[in-house]
């Protein structure tokens, strides 16, 4: 195959790529009801009228196994990081003890786990559309690259590797989603 070709092959396994690299993103923010440092990576606090992740001003660690804590370098910055963590929506109640805020993860309730499940498959759902957009621009791509100057056969081994990548792409997807869908039915 020539370069462009090569090309195109590299330009859809980069998008799909990406697209398992967002759902891998988006799965970890679904909580499993284990306390996980990476379920406040999408909080930002007001820090002196800029808005800035939680991890740059704060230490997010996990005490134990259902418990979050965050210790953030500056004191007076406690009732903010409190707030933004109340307005974030991941529906859990932090407690400010004046040096830290601690996060009791709650149990999950089955309808709730349900819930989580469905969502993960949404994602995983999303990230198959992406790689699916990924066959379909590149295959584009080599139907005009066919056109110009490009044997048959090589465009029809070139579709076929475009054809695999997809399979792949999408068999990683599946697992992704049914290890999040085991660990959050899992009690």
């Amino acid at each position: 195959m020539n370069e462009e070709v090569n090309m195109i092959l590299d330009l859809a396994r980069e998008a799909m790529d990406s697209a398992i690299t967002h759902l891998e993103n988006e799965l970890i923010k679904i909580r499993a009801g284990k306390a996980n440092p990476n379920m406040l990576d999408s909080v930002t606090v007001d820090y002196y009228g800029s808005n800035m992740p939680l991890n740059q001003i704060a230490n997010v660690k996990t005490l134990d196994a259902r418990t979050l804590v965050v210790q953030p370098w500056e004191k007076p910055m406690l009732d903010e990081i409190q707030k933004a963590i109340q307005t974030s929506n991941l529906g859990i109640a932090p407690q400010n003890n004046g040096e830290m805020i601690i996060i009791s993860i709650p149990h999950l309730t089955e309808e709730r786990r349900i819930s989580l499940v469905r969502q993960g498959k949404s994602e995983g759902e999303n990230a198959k559309v992406s790689i699916r957009n990924a066959r379909r621009d590149a295959n584009e791509e080599i139907k005009k690259l066919e056109k110009d100057n490009l044997s048959e056969d090589n465009a029809k081994d070139a579709e076929d590797e475009v054809q695999k990548f997809t399979n792949e792409y999408g068999e990683k997807v599946d697992k992704l989603v049914g290890a999040k869908e085991k660990d959050i039915m899992t009690l």
